[in-house]
């Protein structure tokens, strides 16, 4: 599902699409794809951590001017899962250069492109004699010689800005508002019983949850009265007020004061 709000915050799911079980990144090229034919790309994207990748950050900034908004996984080195001894981070790239220099002064030129057309990793390797007389290899690596894989220098740049605009107080009051997308799901999959499919088969099932959507989307726009608008509820039944007299609950569908 995809949403998008108005003046008064005012979330509407404007895309649902029904697929096959994938990865959320997966999906993410396939999701800006049918905005763009409905008009609707935003400038900022705010998605969960299962859509962020920096490869995906920068193809949605490249293809649809779309900035994407989430939170990168940290580092993966067994060093920063461990919180001990030198990760990525403590190494110095000099893309220029094409060298690495690690955190003991020793510089690598051993500098290696991924063989594809368009390379999206490097890979840097010190030699083991450097490695083999430094005190503190310990901390470094358990084997004879350090080996490090990063991205290119666009997405490079790119994830190092990520990673620190998310300590950042103003990124984390902007994503913030992601909350509102996660409220949609939670109403969507348990208030309107999204998790079971009525039916079988992918079609019938994207009919579901279309219809499902524009359910929700009748509901959330029909609560937002006009500042001016002379409606008043009205009061409850009989009936409803026996069982609010009893603090019996009231059916599911059943609204208050509707």
């Amino acid at each position: 599902m995809t949403e998008t709000c108005d003046d008064k915050r005012i979330n509407v799911i404007t895309d649902v699409a029904t697929t096959v079980s994938s990865a959320d990144s997966q999906a993410l090229p396939g999701i800006h794809a049918r905005l763009k034919r409905l008009r609707l790309l935003p400038s900022q994207h705010l998605v969960d951590g299962g859509y962020t990748s920096v490869a995906g950050m920068d193809e949605a900034a490249r293809l649809h001017r779309v900035t994407l908004i989430g939170p990168l996984p940290p580092s993966t080195t067994p060093q920063h899962r461990a919180g001990d001894g030198f990760g990525r981070e403590n190494f110095i790239i000099d893309f220029d250069q094409r060298e690495v220099t690690c955190p003991n002064g020793q510089v690598s030129g051993n500098w290696q492109d991924l063989p594809v057309a368009e390379p999206t990793k490097v890979t840097v390797r010190f030699d083991a004699r450097q490695c083999g007389r430094c005190p503190e290899r310990a901390k470094c690596t358990p084997g004879p010689f350090r080996s490090l894989y990063f991205p290119t220098r666009r997405l490079h740049e790119l994830q190092t800005k990520n990673r620190a605009d998310q300590q950042d107080a103003d990124w984390r009051r902007l994503y913030g508002r992601r909350s509102g997308a996660e409220c949609t799901i939670e109403e969507f999959a348990d208030g309107h019983r999204g998790r079971r499919c009525r039916y079988r088969g992918l079609a019938k099932t994207h009919v579901q949850h279309v219809l499902t959507a524009l359910a929700i989307n009748v509901e959330r726009l029909s609560l937002q009265e006009p500042a001016d608008s002379s409606y008043r509820p009205r009061p409850p039944t009989a009936f409803q007020q026996y069982l609010d007299a009893r603090d019996l609950p009231r059916p599911l569908w059943w609204r208050q004061g509707k």
